[in-house]
């Protein structure tokens, strides 16, 4: 089932979207969770805030980062043919794949969008728990399953990427990989 990403995540509560801070990480710029933007509304209007764009998004938890006037999401597309449900059945894995997406922050419309296969070996499988984080011209996702993949914010072209499941020898926790990675200087601190 599709749910719908609406401006109102991030934008709604602006009196001047254009002019707002980025927000390129989980908890925002300093990872504290504070909005230090001016010019908030206090409360919204009685027949809600007004919606500016709509772009249809698959399931999952993380949140959006927003960033150089670009908003990034990830989510999932489980696969329900009658193959991907007997692969399903055969290895305990539920079949799909992971999607970043690279919205335009004033339109909603799809810059680029990158997805890979990733059957889901965790409870809750609806998708990735994660927040992309933009960090430059570098946007990091670590989904579900422990992939963690570094992309150019500019096409989506993939510069590195770790499956932490491989590199570690560990298996997936029951609710996934789901820490958001920092950076501290040259450092990408992953748990």
């Amino acid at each position: 089932m599709k749910s719908l990403l609406s401006a109102s995540l991030l934008f709604l509560a602006l009196s001047a979207p254009a002019t707002a801070d980025d927000w390129p990480q989980w908890f925002g710029p300093q990872r504290d969770g504070v909005w230090r933007e001016t010019g908030i509304i206090d409360k919204f209007p009685s027949d809600g805030p007004k919606v500016l764009w709509r772009t249809p998004v698959n399931r999952g938890y993380a949140g959006p980062s927003v960033a150089a006037n670009r908003v990034f999401v990830m989510d999932r597309k489980a696969l329900d043919t009658p193959e991907a449900k007997a692969e399903g059945a055969r290895t305990g894995q539920k079949q799909g794949n992971e999607r970043l997406l690279c919205l335009d922050a004033t339109t909603g419309k799809v810059i680029w969008e990158k997805a890979y296969d990733c059957p889901y070996t965790m409870s809750y499988s609806s998708g990735p728990r994660v927040t992309p984080l933009v960090d430059g011209d570098r946007v990091y996702t670590f989904g579900g399953e422990g992939n963690l993949i570094c992309r150019a914010t500019e096409n989506g072209a993939e510069k590195c990427s770790h499956d932490f499941k491989k590199l570690f020898a560990v298996k997936t926790q029951t609710w996934g990989f789901a820490a958001a990675p920092p950076v501290h200087g040259d450092l990408l601190i992953c748990l």
